[in-house]
């Protein structure tokens, strides 16, 4: 099977559910991209990625069947609160050296005292269970686990002037010790999910089974941004490839991309080789999931706009016109009302700017401010 890169980036739209019109009586949580993880960055974070997928919710008002957890590439995400324990589970390292790739730096201060990543994430995350015995902050919480933990999981901080413990296991465990983030705290304020089972605190063994399931990540990846090749599904899950390629599902198929050999579900196939071809016009957040992929010169062939729209720090949104990004977008409120700034990187049609306009009422409305 032989696809274009138009065809696709109309089956990314489609499969992540972007072409979905809004409808009040669907629930908070009926979102395809929650099965992998919405990540809560930026001004209006998973929430607007959620409303730009047809969910009825509004900024500042977090629906109580989602909830928010560090997880990949330690950065927030929101899932479904039923989901959690399987997520917790989807999100354990597939083997040490996973969990060395995942905690970084943290590695060879563990390898050193001649314990393995996998022990030291378990430990931290039984002894974070016990140190967030009621919602603390995560300041009060690095406070505590640095009193409680041993040389190995420390290190000294020049930005902070103190020591404390390394970022990446600290956020890690968070979820395997039983705790989520309390929406809309800065600093985050952690606490336990209700409910949690006692016997899932730091236990990181895999279930014998390759496949996760409807949670599983390489699958999710394979449906929401494929076709993809094993090093870019190890680079979103910063896994390292040897591993992503042992939990490769039996049924994803290889197939031609422009040239370049790219997988996906066999079951998504159809929807690949005649995706829908409907007009569909967001103004998509800085870290929305159709942004996230690894195989970037693909989103975007014109790598003189990568640095704008990837950047490290204060990255824009970008407008999504029929699948092609066509510019970048930055909000600016003042008092109750909301302008935008736009950058189009092509003319954009008519029909273009008067869709924009219709987001960008659409934004106004989710924060509660008019456009202006």
């Amino acid at each position: 099977m032989s696809v274009s890169r138009t065809q696709v980036l109309r089956y990314r739209v489609h499969a992540q559910q972007l072409d979905r019109s809004t409808r009040k009586d669907r629930r908070p949580d009926d979102a395809a991209i929650l099965d992998l993880g919405v990540q809560d960055t930026g001004p209006d974070g998973a929430l607007w990625a959620l409303a730009l997928r047809g969910v009825p919710v509004r900024a500042h008002e977090w629906p109580r069947e989602l909830a928010l957890a560090w997880t990949l590439r330690a950065a927030p995400h929101a899932y479904r609160r039923a989901d959690l324990t399987s997520v917790e589970k989807a999100l354990r390292p597939y083997s040490e050296a996973d969990a060395a790739s995942r905690v970084l730096n943290a590695a060879p201060s563990l390898k050193a005292a001649d314990i393995t990543v996998v022990e030291g994430l378990a430990e931290t995350a039984r002894t974070m269970r016990r140190v967030v015995d009621e919602p603390r902050d995560k300041g009060a919480v690095s406070t505590r686990m640095t009193a409680e933990m041993t040389v190995p999981y420390l290190r000294w901080c020049e930005a902070c002037g103190v020591t404390h413990m390394y970022e990446m296991p600290f956020r890690l465990a968070a979820l395997h010790a039983g705790l989520e983030l309390e929406p809309y705290t800065s600093p985050p304020v952690l606490r336990r999910i209700p409910r949690w089972p006692a016997g899932q605190v730091g236990v990181l063994d895999r279930p014998p089974t390759q496949d996760d399931g409807r949670l599983d990540l390489v699958r999710g990846l394979l449906h929401l941004l494929g076709p993809l090749t094993h090093k870019q599904a190890a680079a979103y899950v910063d896994s390292p490839v040897r591993d992503v390629k042992e939990r490769w599902p039996d049924d994803a198929v290889e197939i031609d991309l422009d040239g370049h050999p790219a997988w996906l579900l066999d079951a998504d196939r159809a929807a690949l080789e005649d995706p829908p071809d409907e007009p569909v016009v967001r103004l998509l957040g800085p870290y929305d999931l159709y942004l996230q992929g690894r195989d970037r010169e693909l989103l975007v062939p014109d790598k003189a706009h990568h640095k704008a729209l990837w950047q490290s720090i204060g990255r824009p949104g970008a407008v999504l016109a029929d699948g092609e990004i066509v510019g970048t977008w930055r909000p600016r409120a003042k008092g109750s009302t909301l302008a935008l700034e736009l950058d189009q990187w092509v003319p954009w049609s008519a029909r273009t700017k008067d869709a924009v306009g219709v987001e960008h009422e659409r934004l106004a409305e989710f924060r509660g401010l008019t456009p202006t």
